[in-house]
């Protein structure tokens, strides 16, 4: 009971104060993909024509690892790196899927259904820019939309378990649009049930 009123709190805190965001100064850069497959800084004008724009996070705290099933959070310490499951990227403050990357993420079934005795535990990233409780919510979010993806695939959604770790552990420490496109990811690490 002492859990729901703080998040009723949390909540009406988040509703009436809105999230802060820190103002970002991007300078234009060319929206061609790099060589090495990562993302390049994306122009206003390639958004994809289905975006969402993000919701305020549903809560002030923390988004640690847990099973979709709603079972105790796993040991994320179990889980390793795979070097057949390739990170997805996601638009700046967005959460849904790129078009191009449901490929990837169609491969990433294809490696769990041909190893039905691994987990996989899909960690969410945000870039630096907003609030860490934002930023946490955001990686949630886009976690769960590649947990969900990989469910309509078929897989059994008890094998799926997400994080999000929002800001907290960037792939790049630059200032700059490109910078942070590599940062907005999901990254897949698998282990053995």
């Amino acid at each position: 009971m002492r859990r729901i009123l703080t998040v009723h709190a949390a909540l009406l805190v988040l509703l009436l104060s809105g999230c802060a965001k820190q103002p970002v100064a991007t300078s234009p850069q060319s929206s061609a993909p790099s060589p090495s497959g990562m993302p390049s800084a994306v122009s206003p004008s390639s958004q994809p024509a289905f975006s969402q724009s993000t919701p305020p996070p549903a809560a002030d705290q923390p988004v640690v690892g847990r099973s979709d099933s709603g079972s105790a959070r796993p040991a994320i310490r179990e889980f390793v790196e795979n070097a057949a499951l390739r990170d997805i990227y996601f638009e700046f403050d967005k959460y849904d899927l790129r078009p191009g990357d449901t490929k990837f993420l169609d491969a990433n079934a294809g490696w769990l259904k041909a190893n039905p005795g691994h987990q996989m535990l899909i960690e969410g990233h945000a870039d630096e820019r907003g609030t860490d409780a934002y930023n946490l919510a955001l990686g949630e979010r886009r976690a769960q939309a590649a947990m969900n993806y990989l469910v309509a695939q078929g897989i059994r959604a008890t094998r799926i378990s997400i994080v999000s770790y929002g800001k907290e552990r960037p792939v790049c420490n630059e200032h700059n649009e490109a910078c942070w496109a590599r940062n907005r990811r999901d990254h897949f690490l698998t282990k053995t049930q």
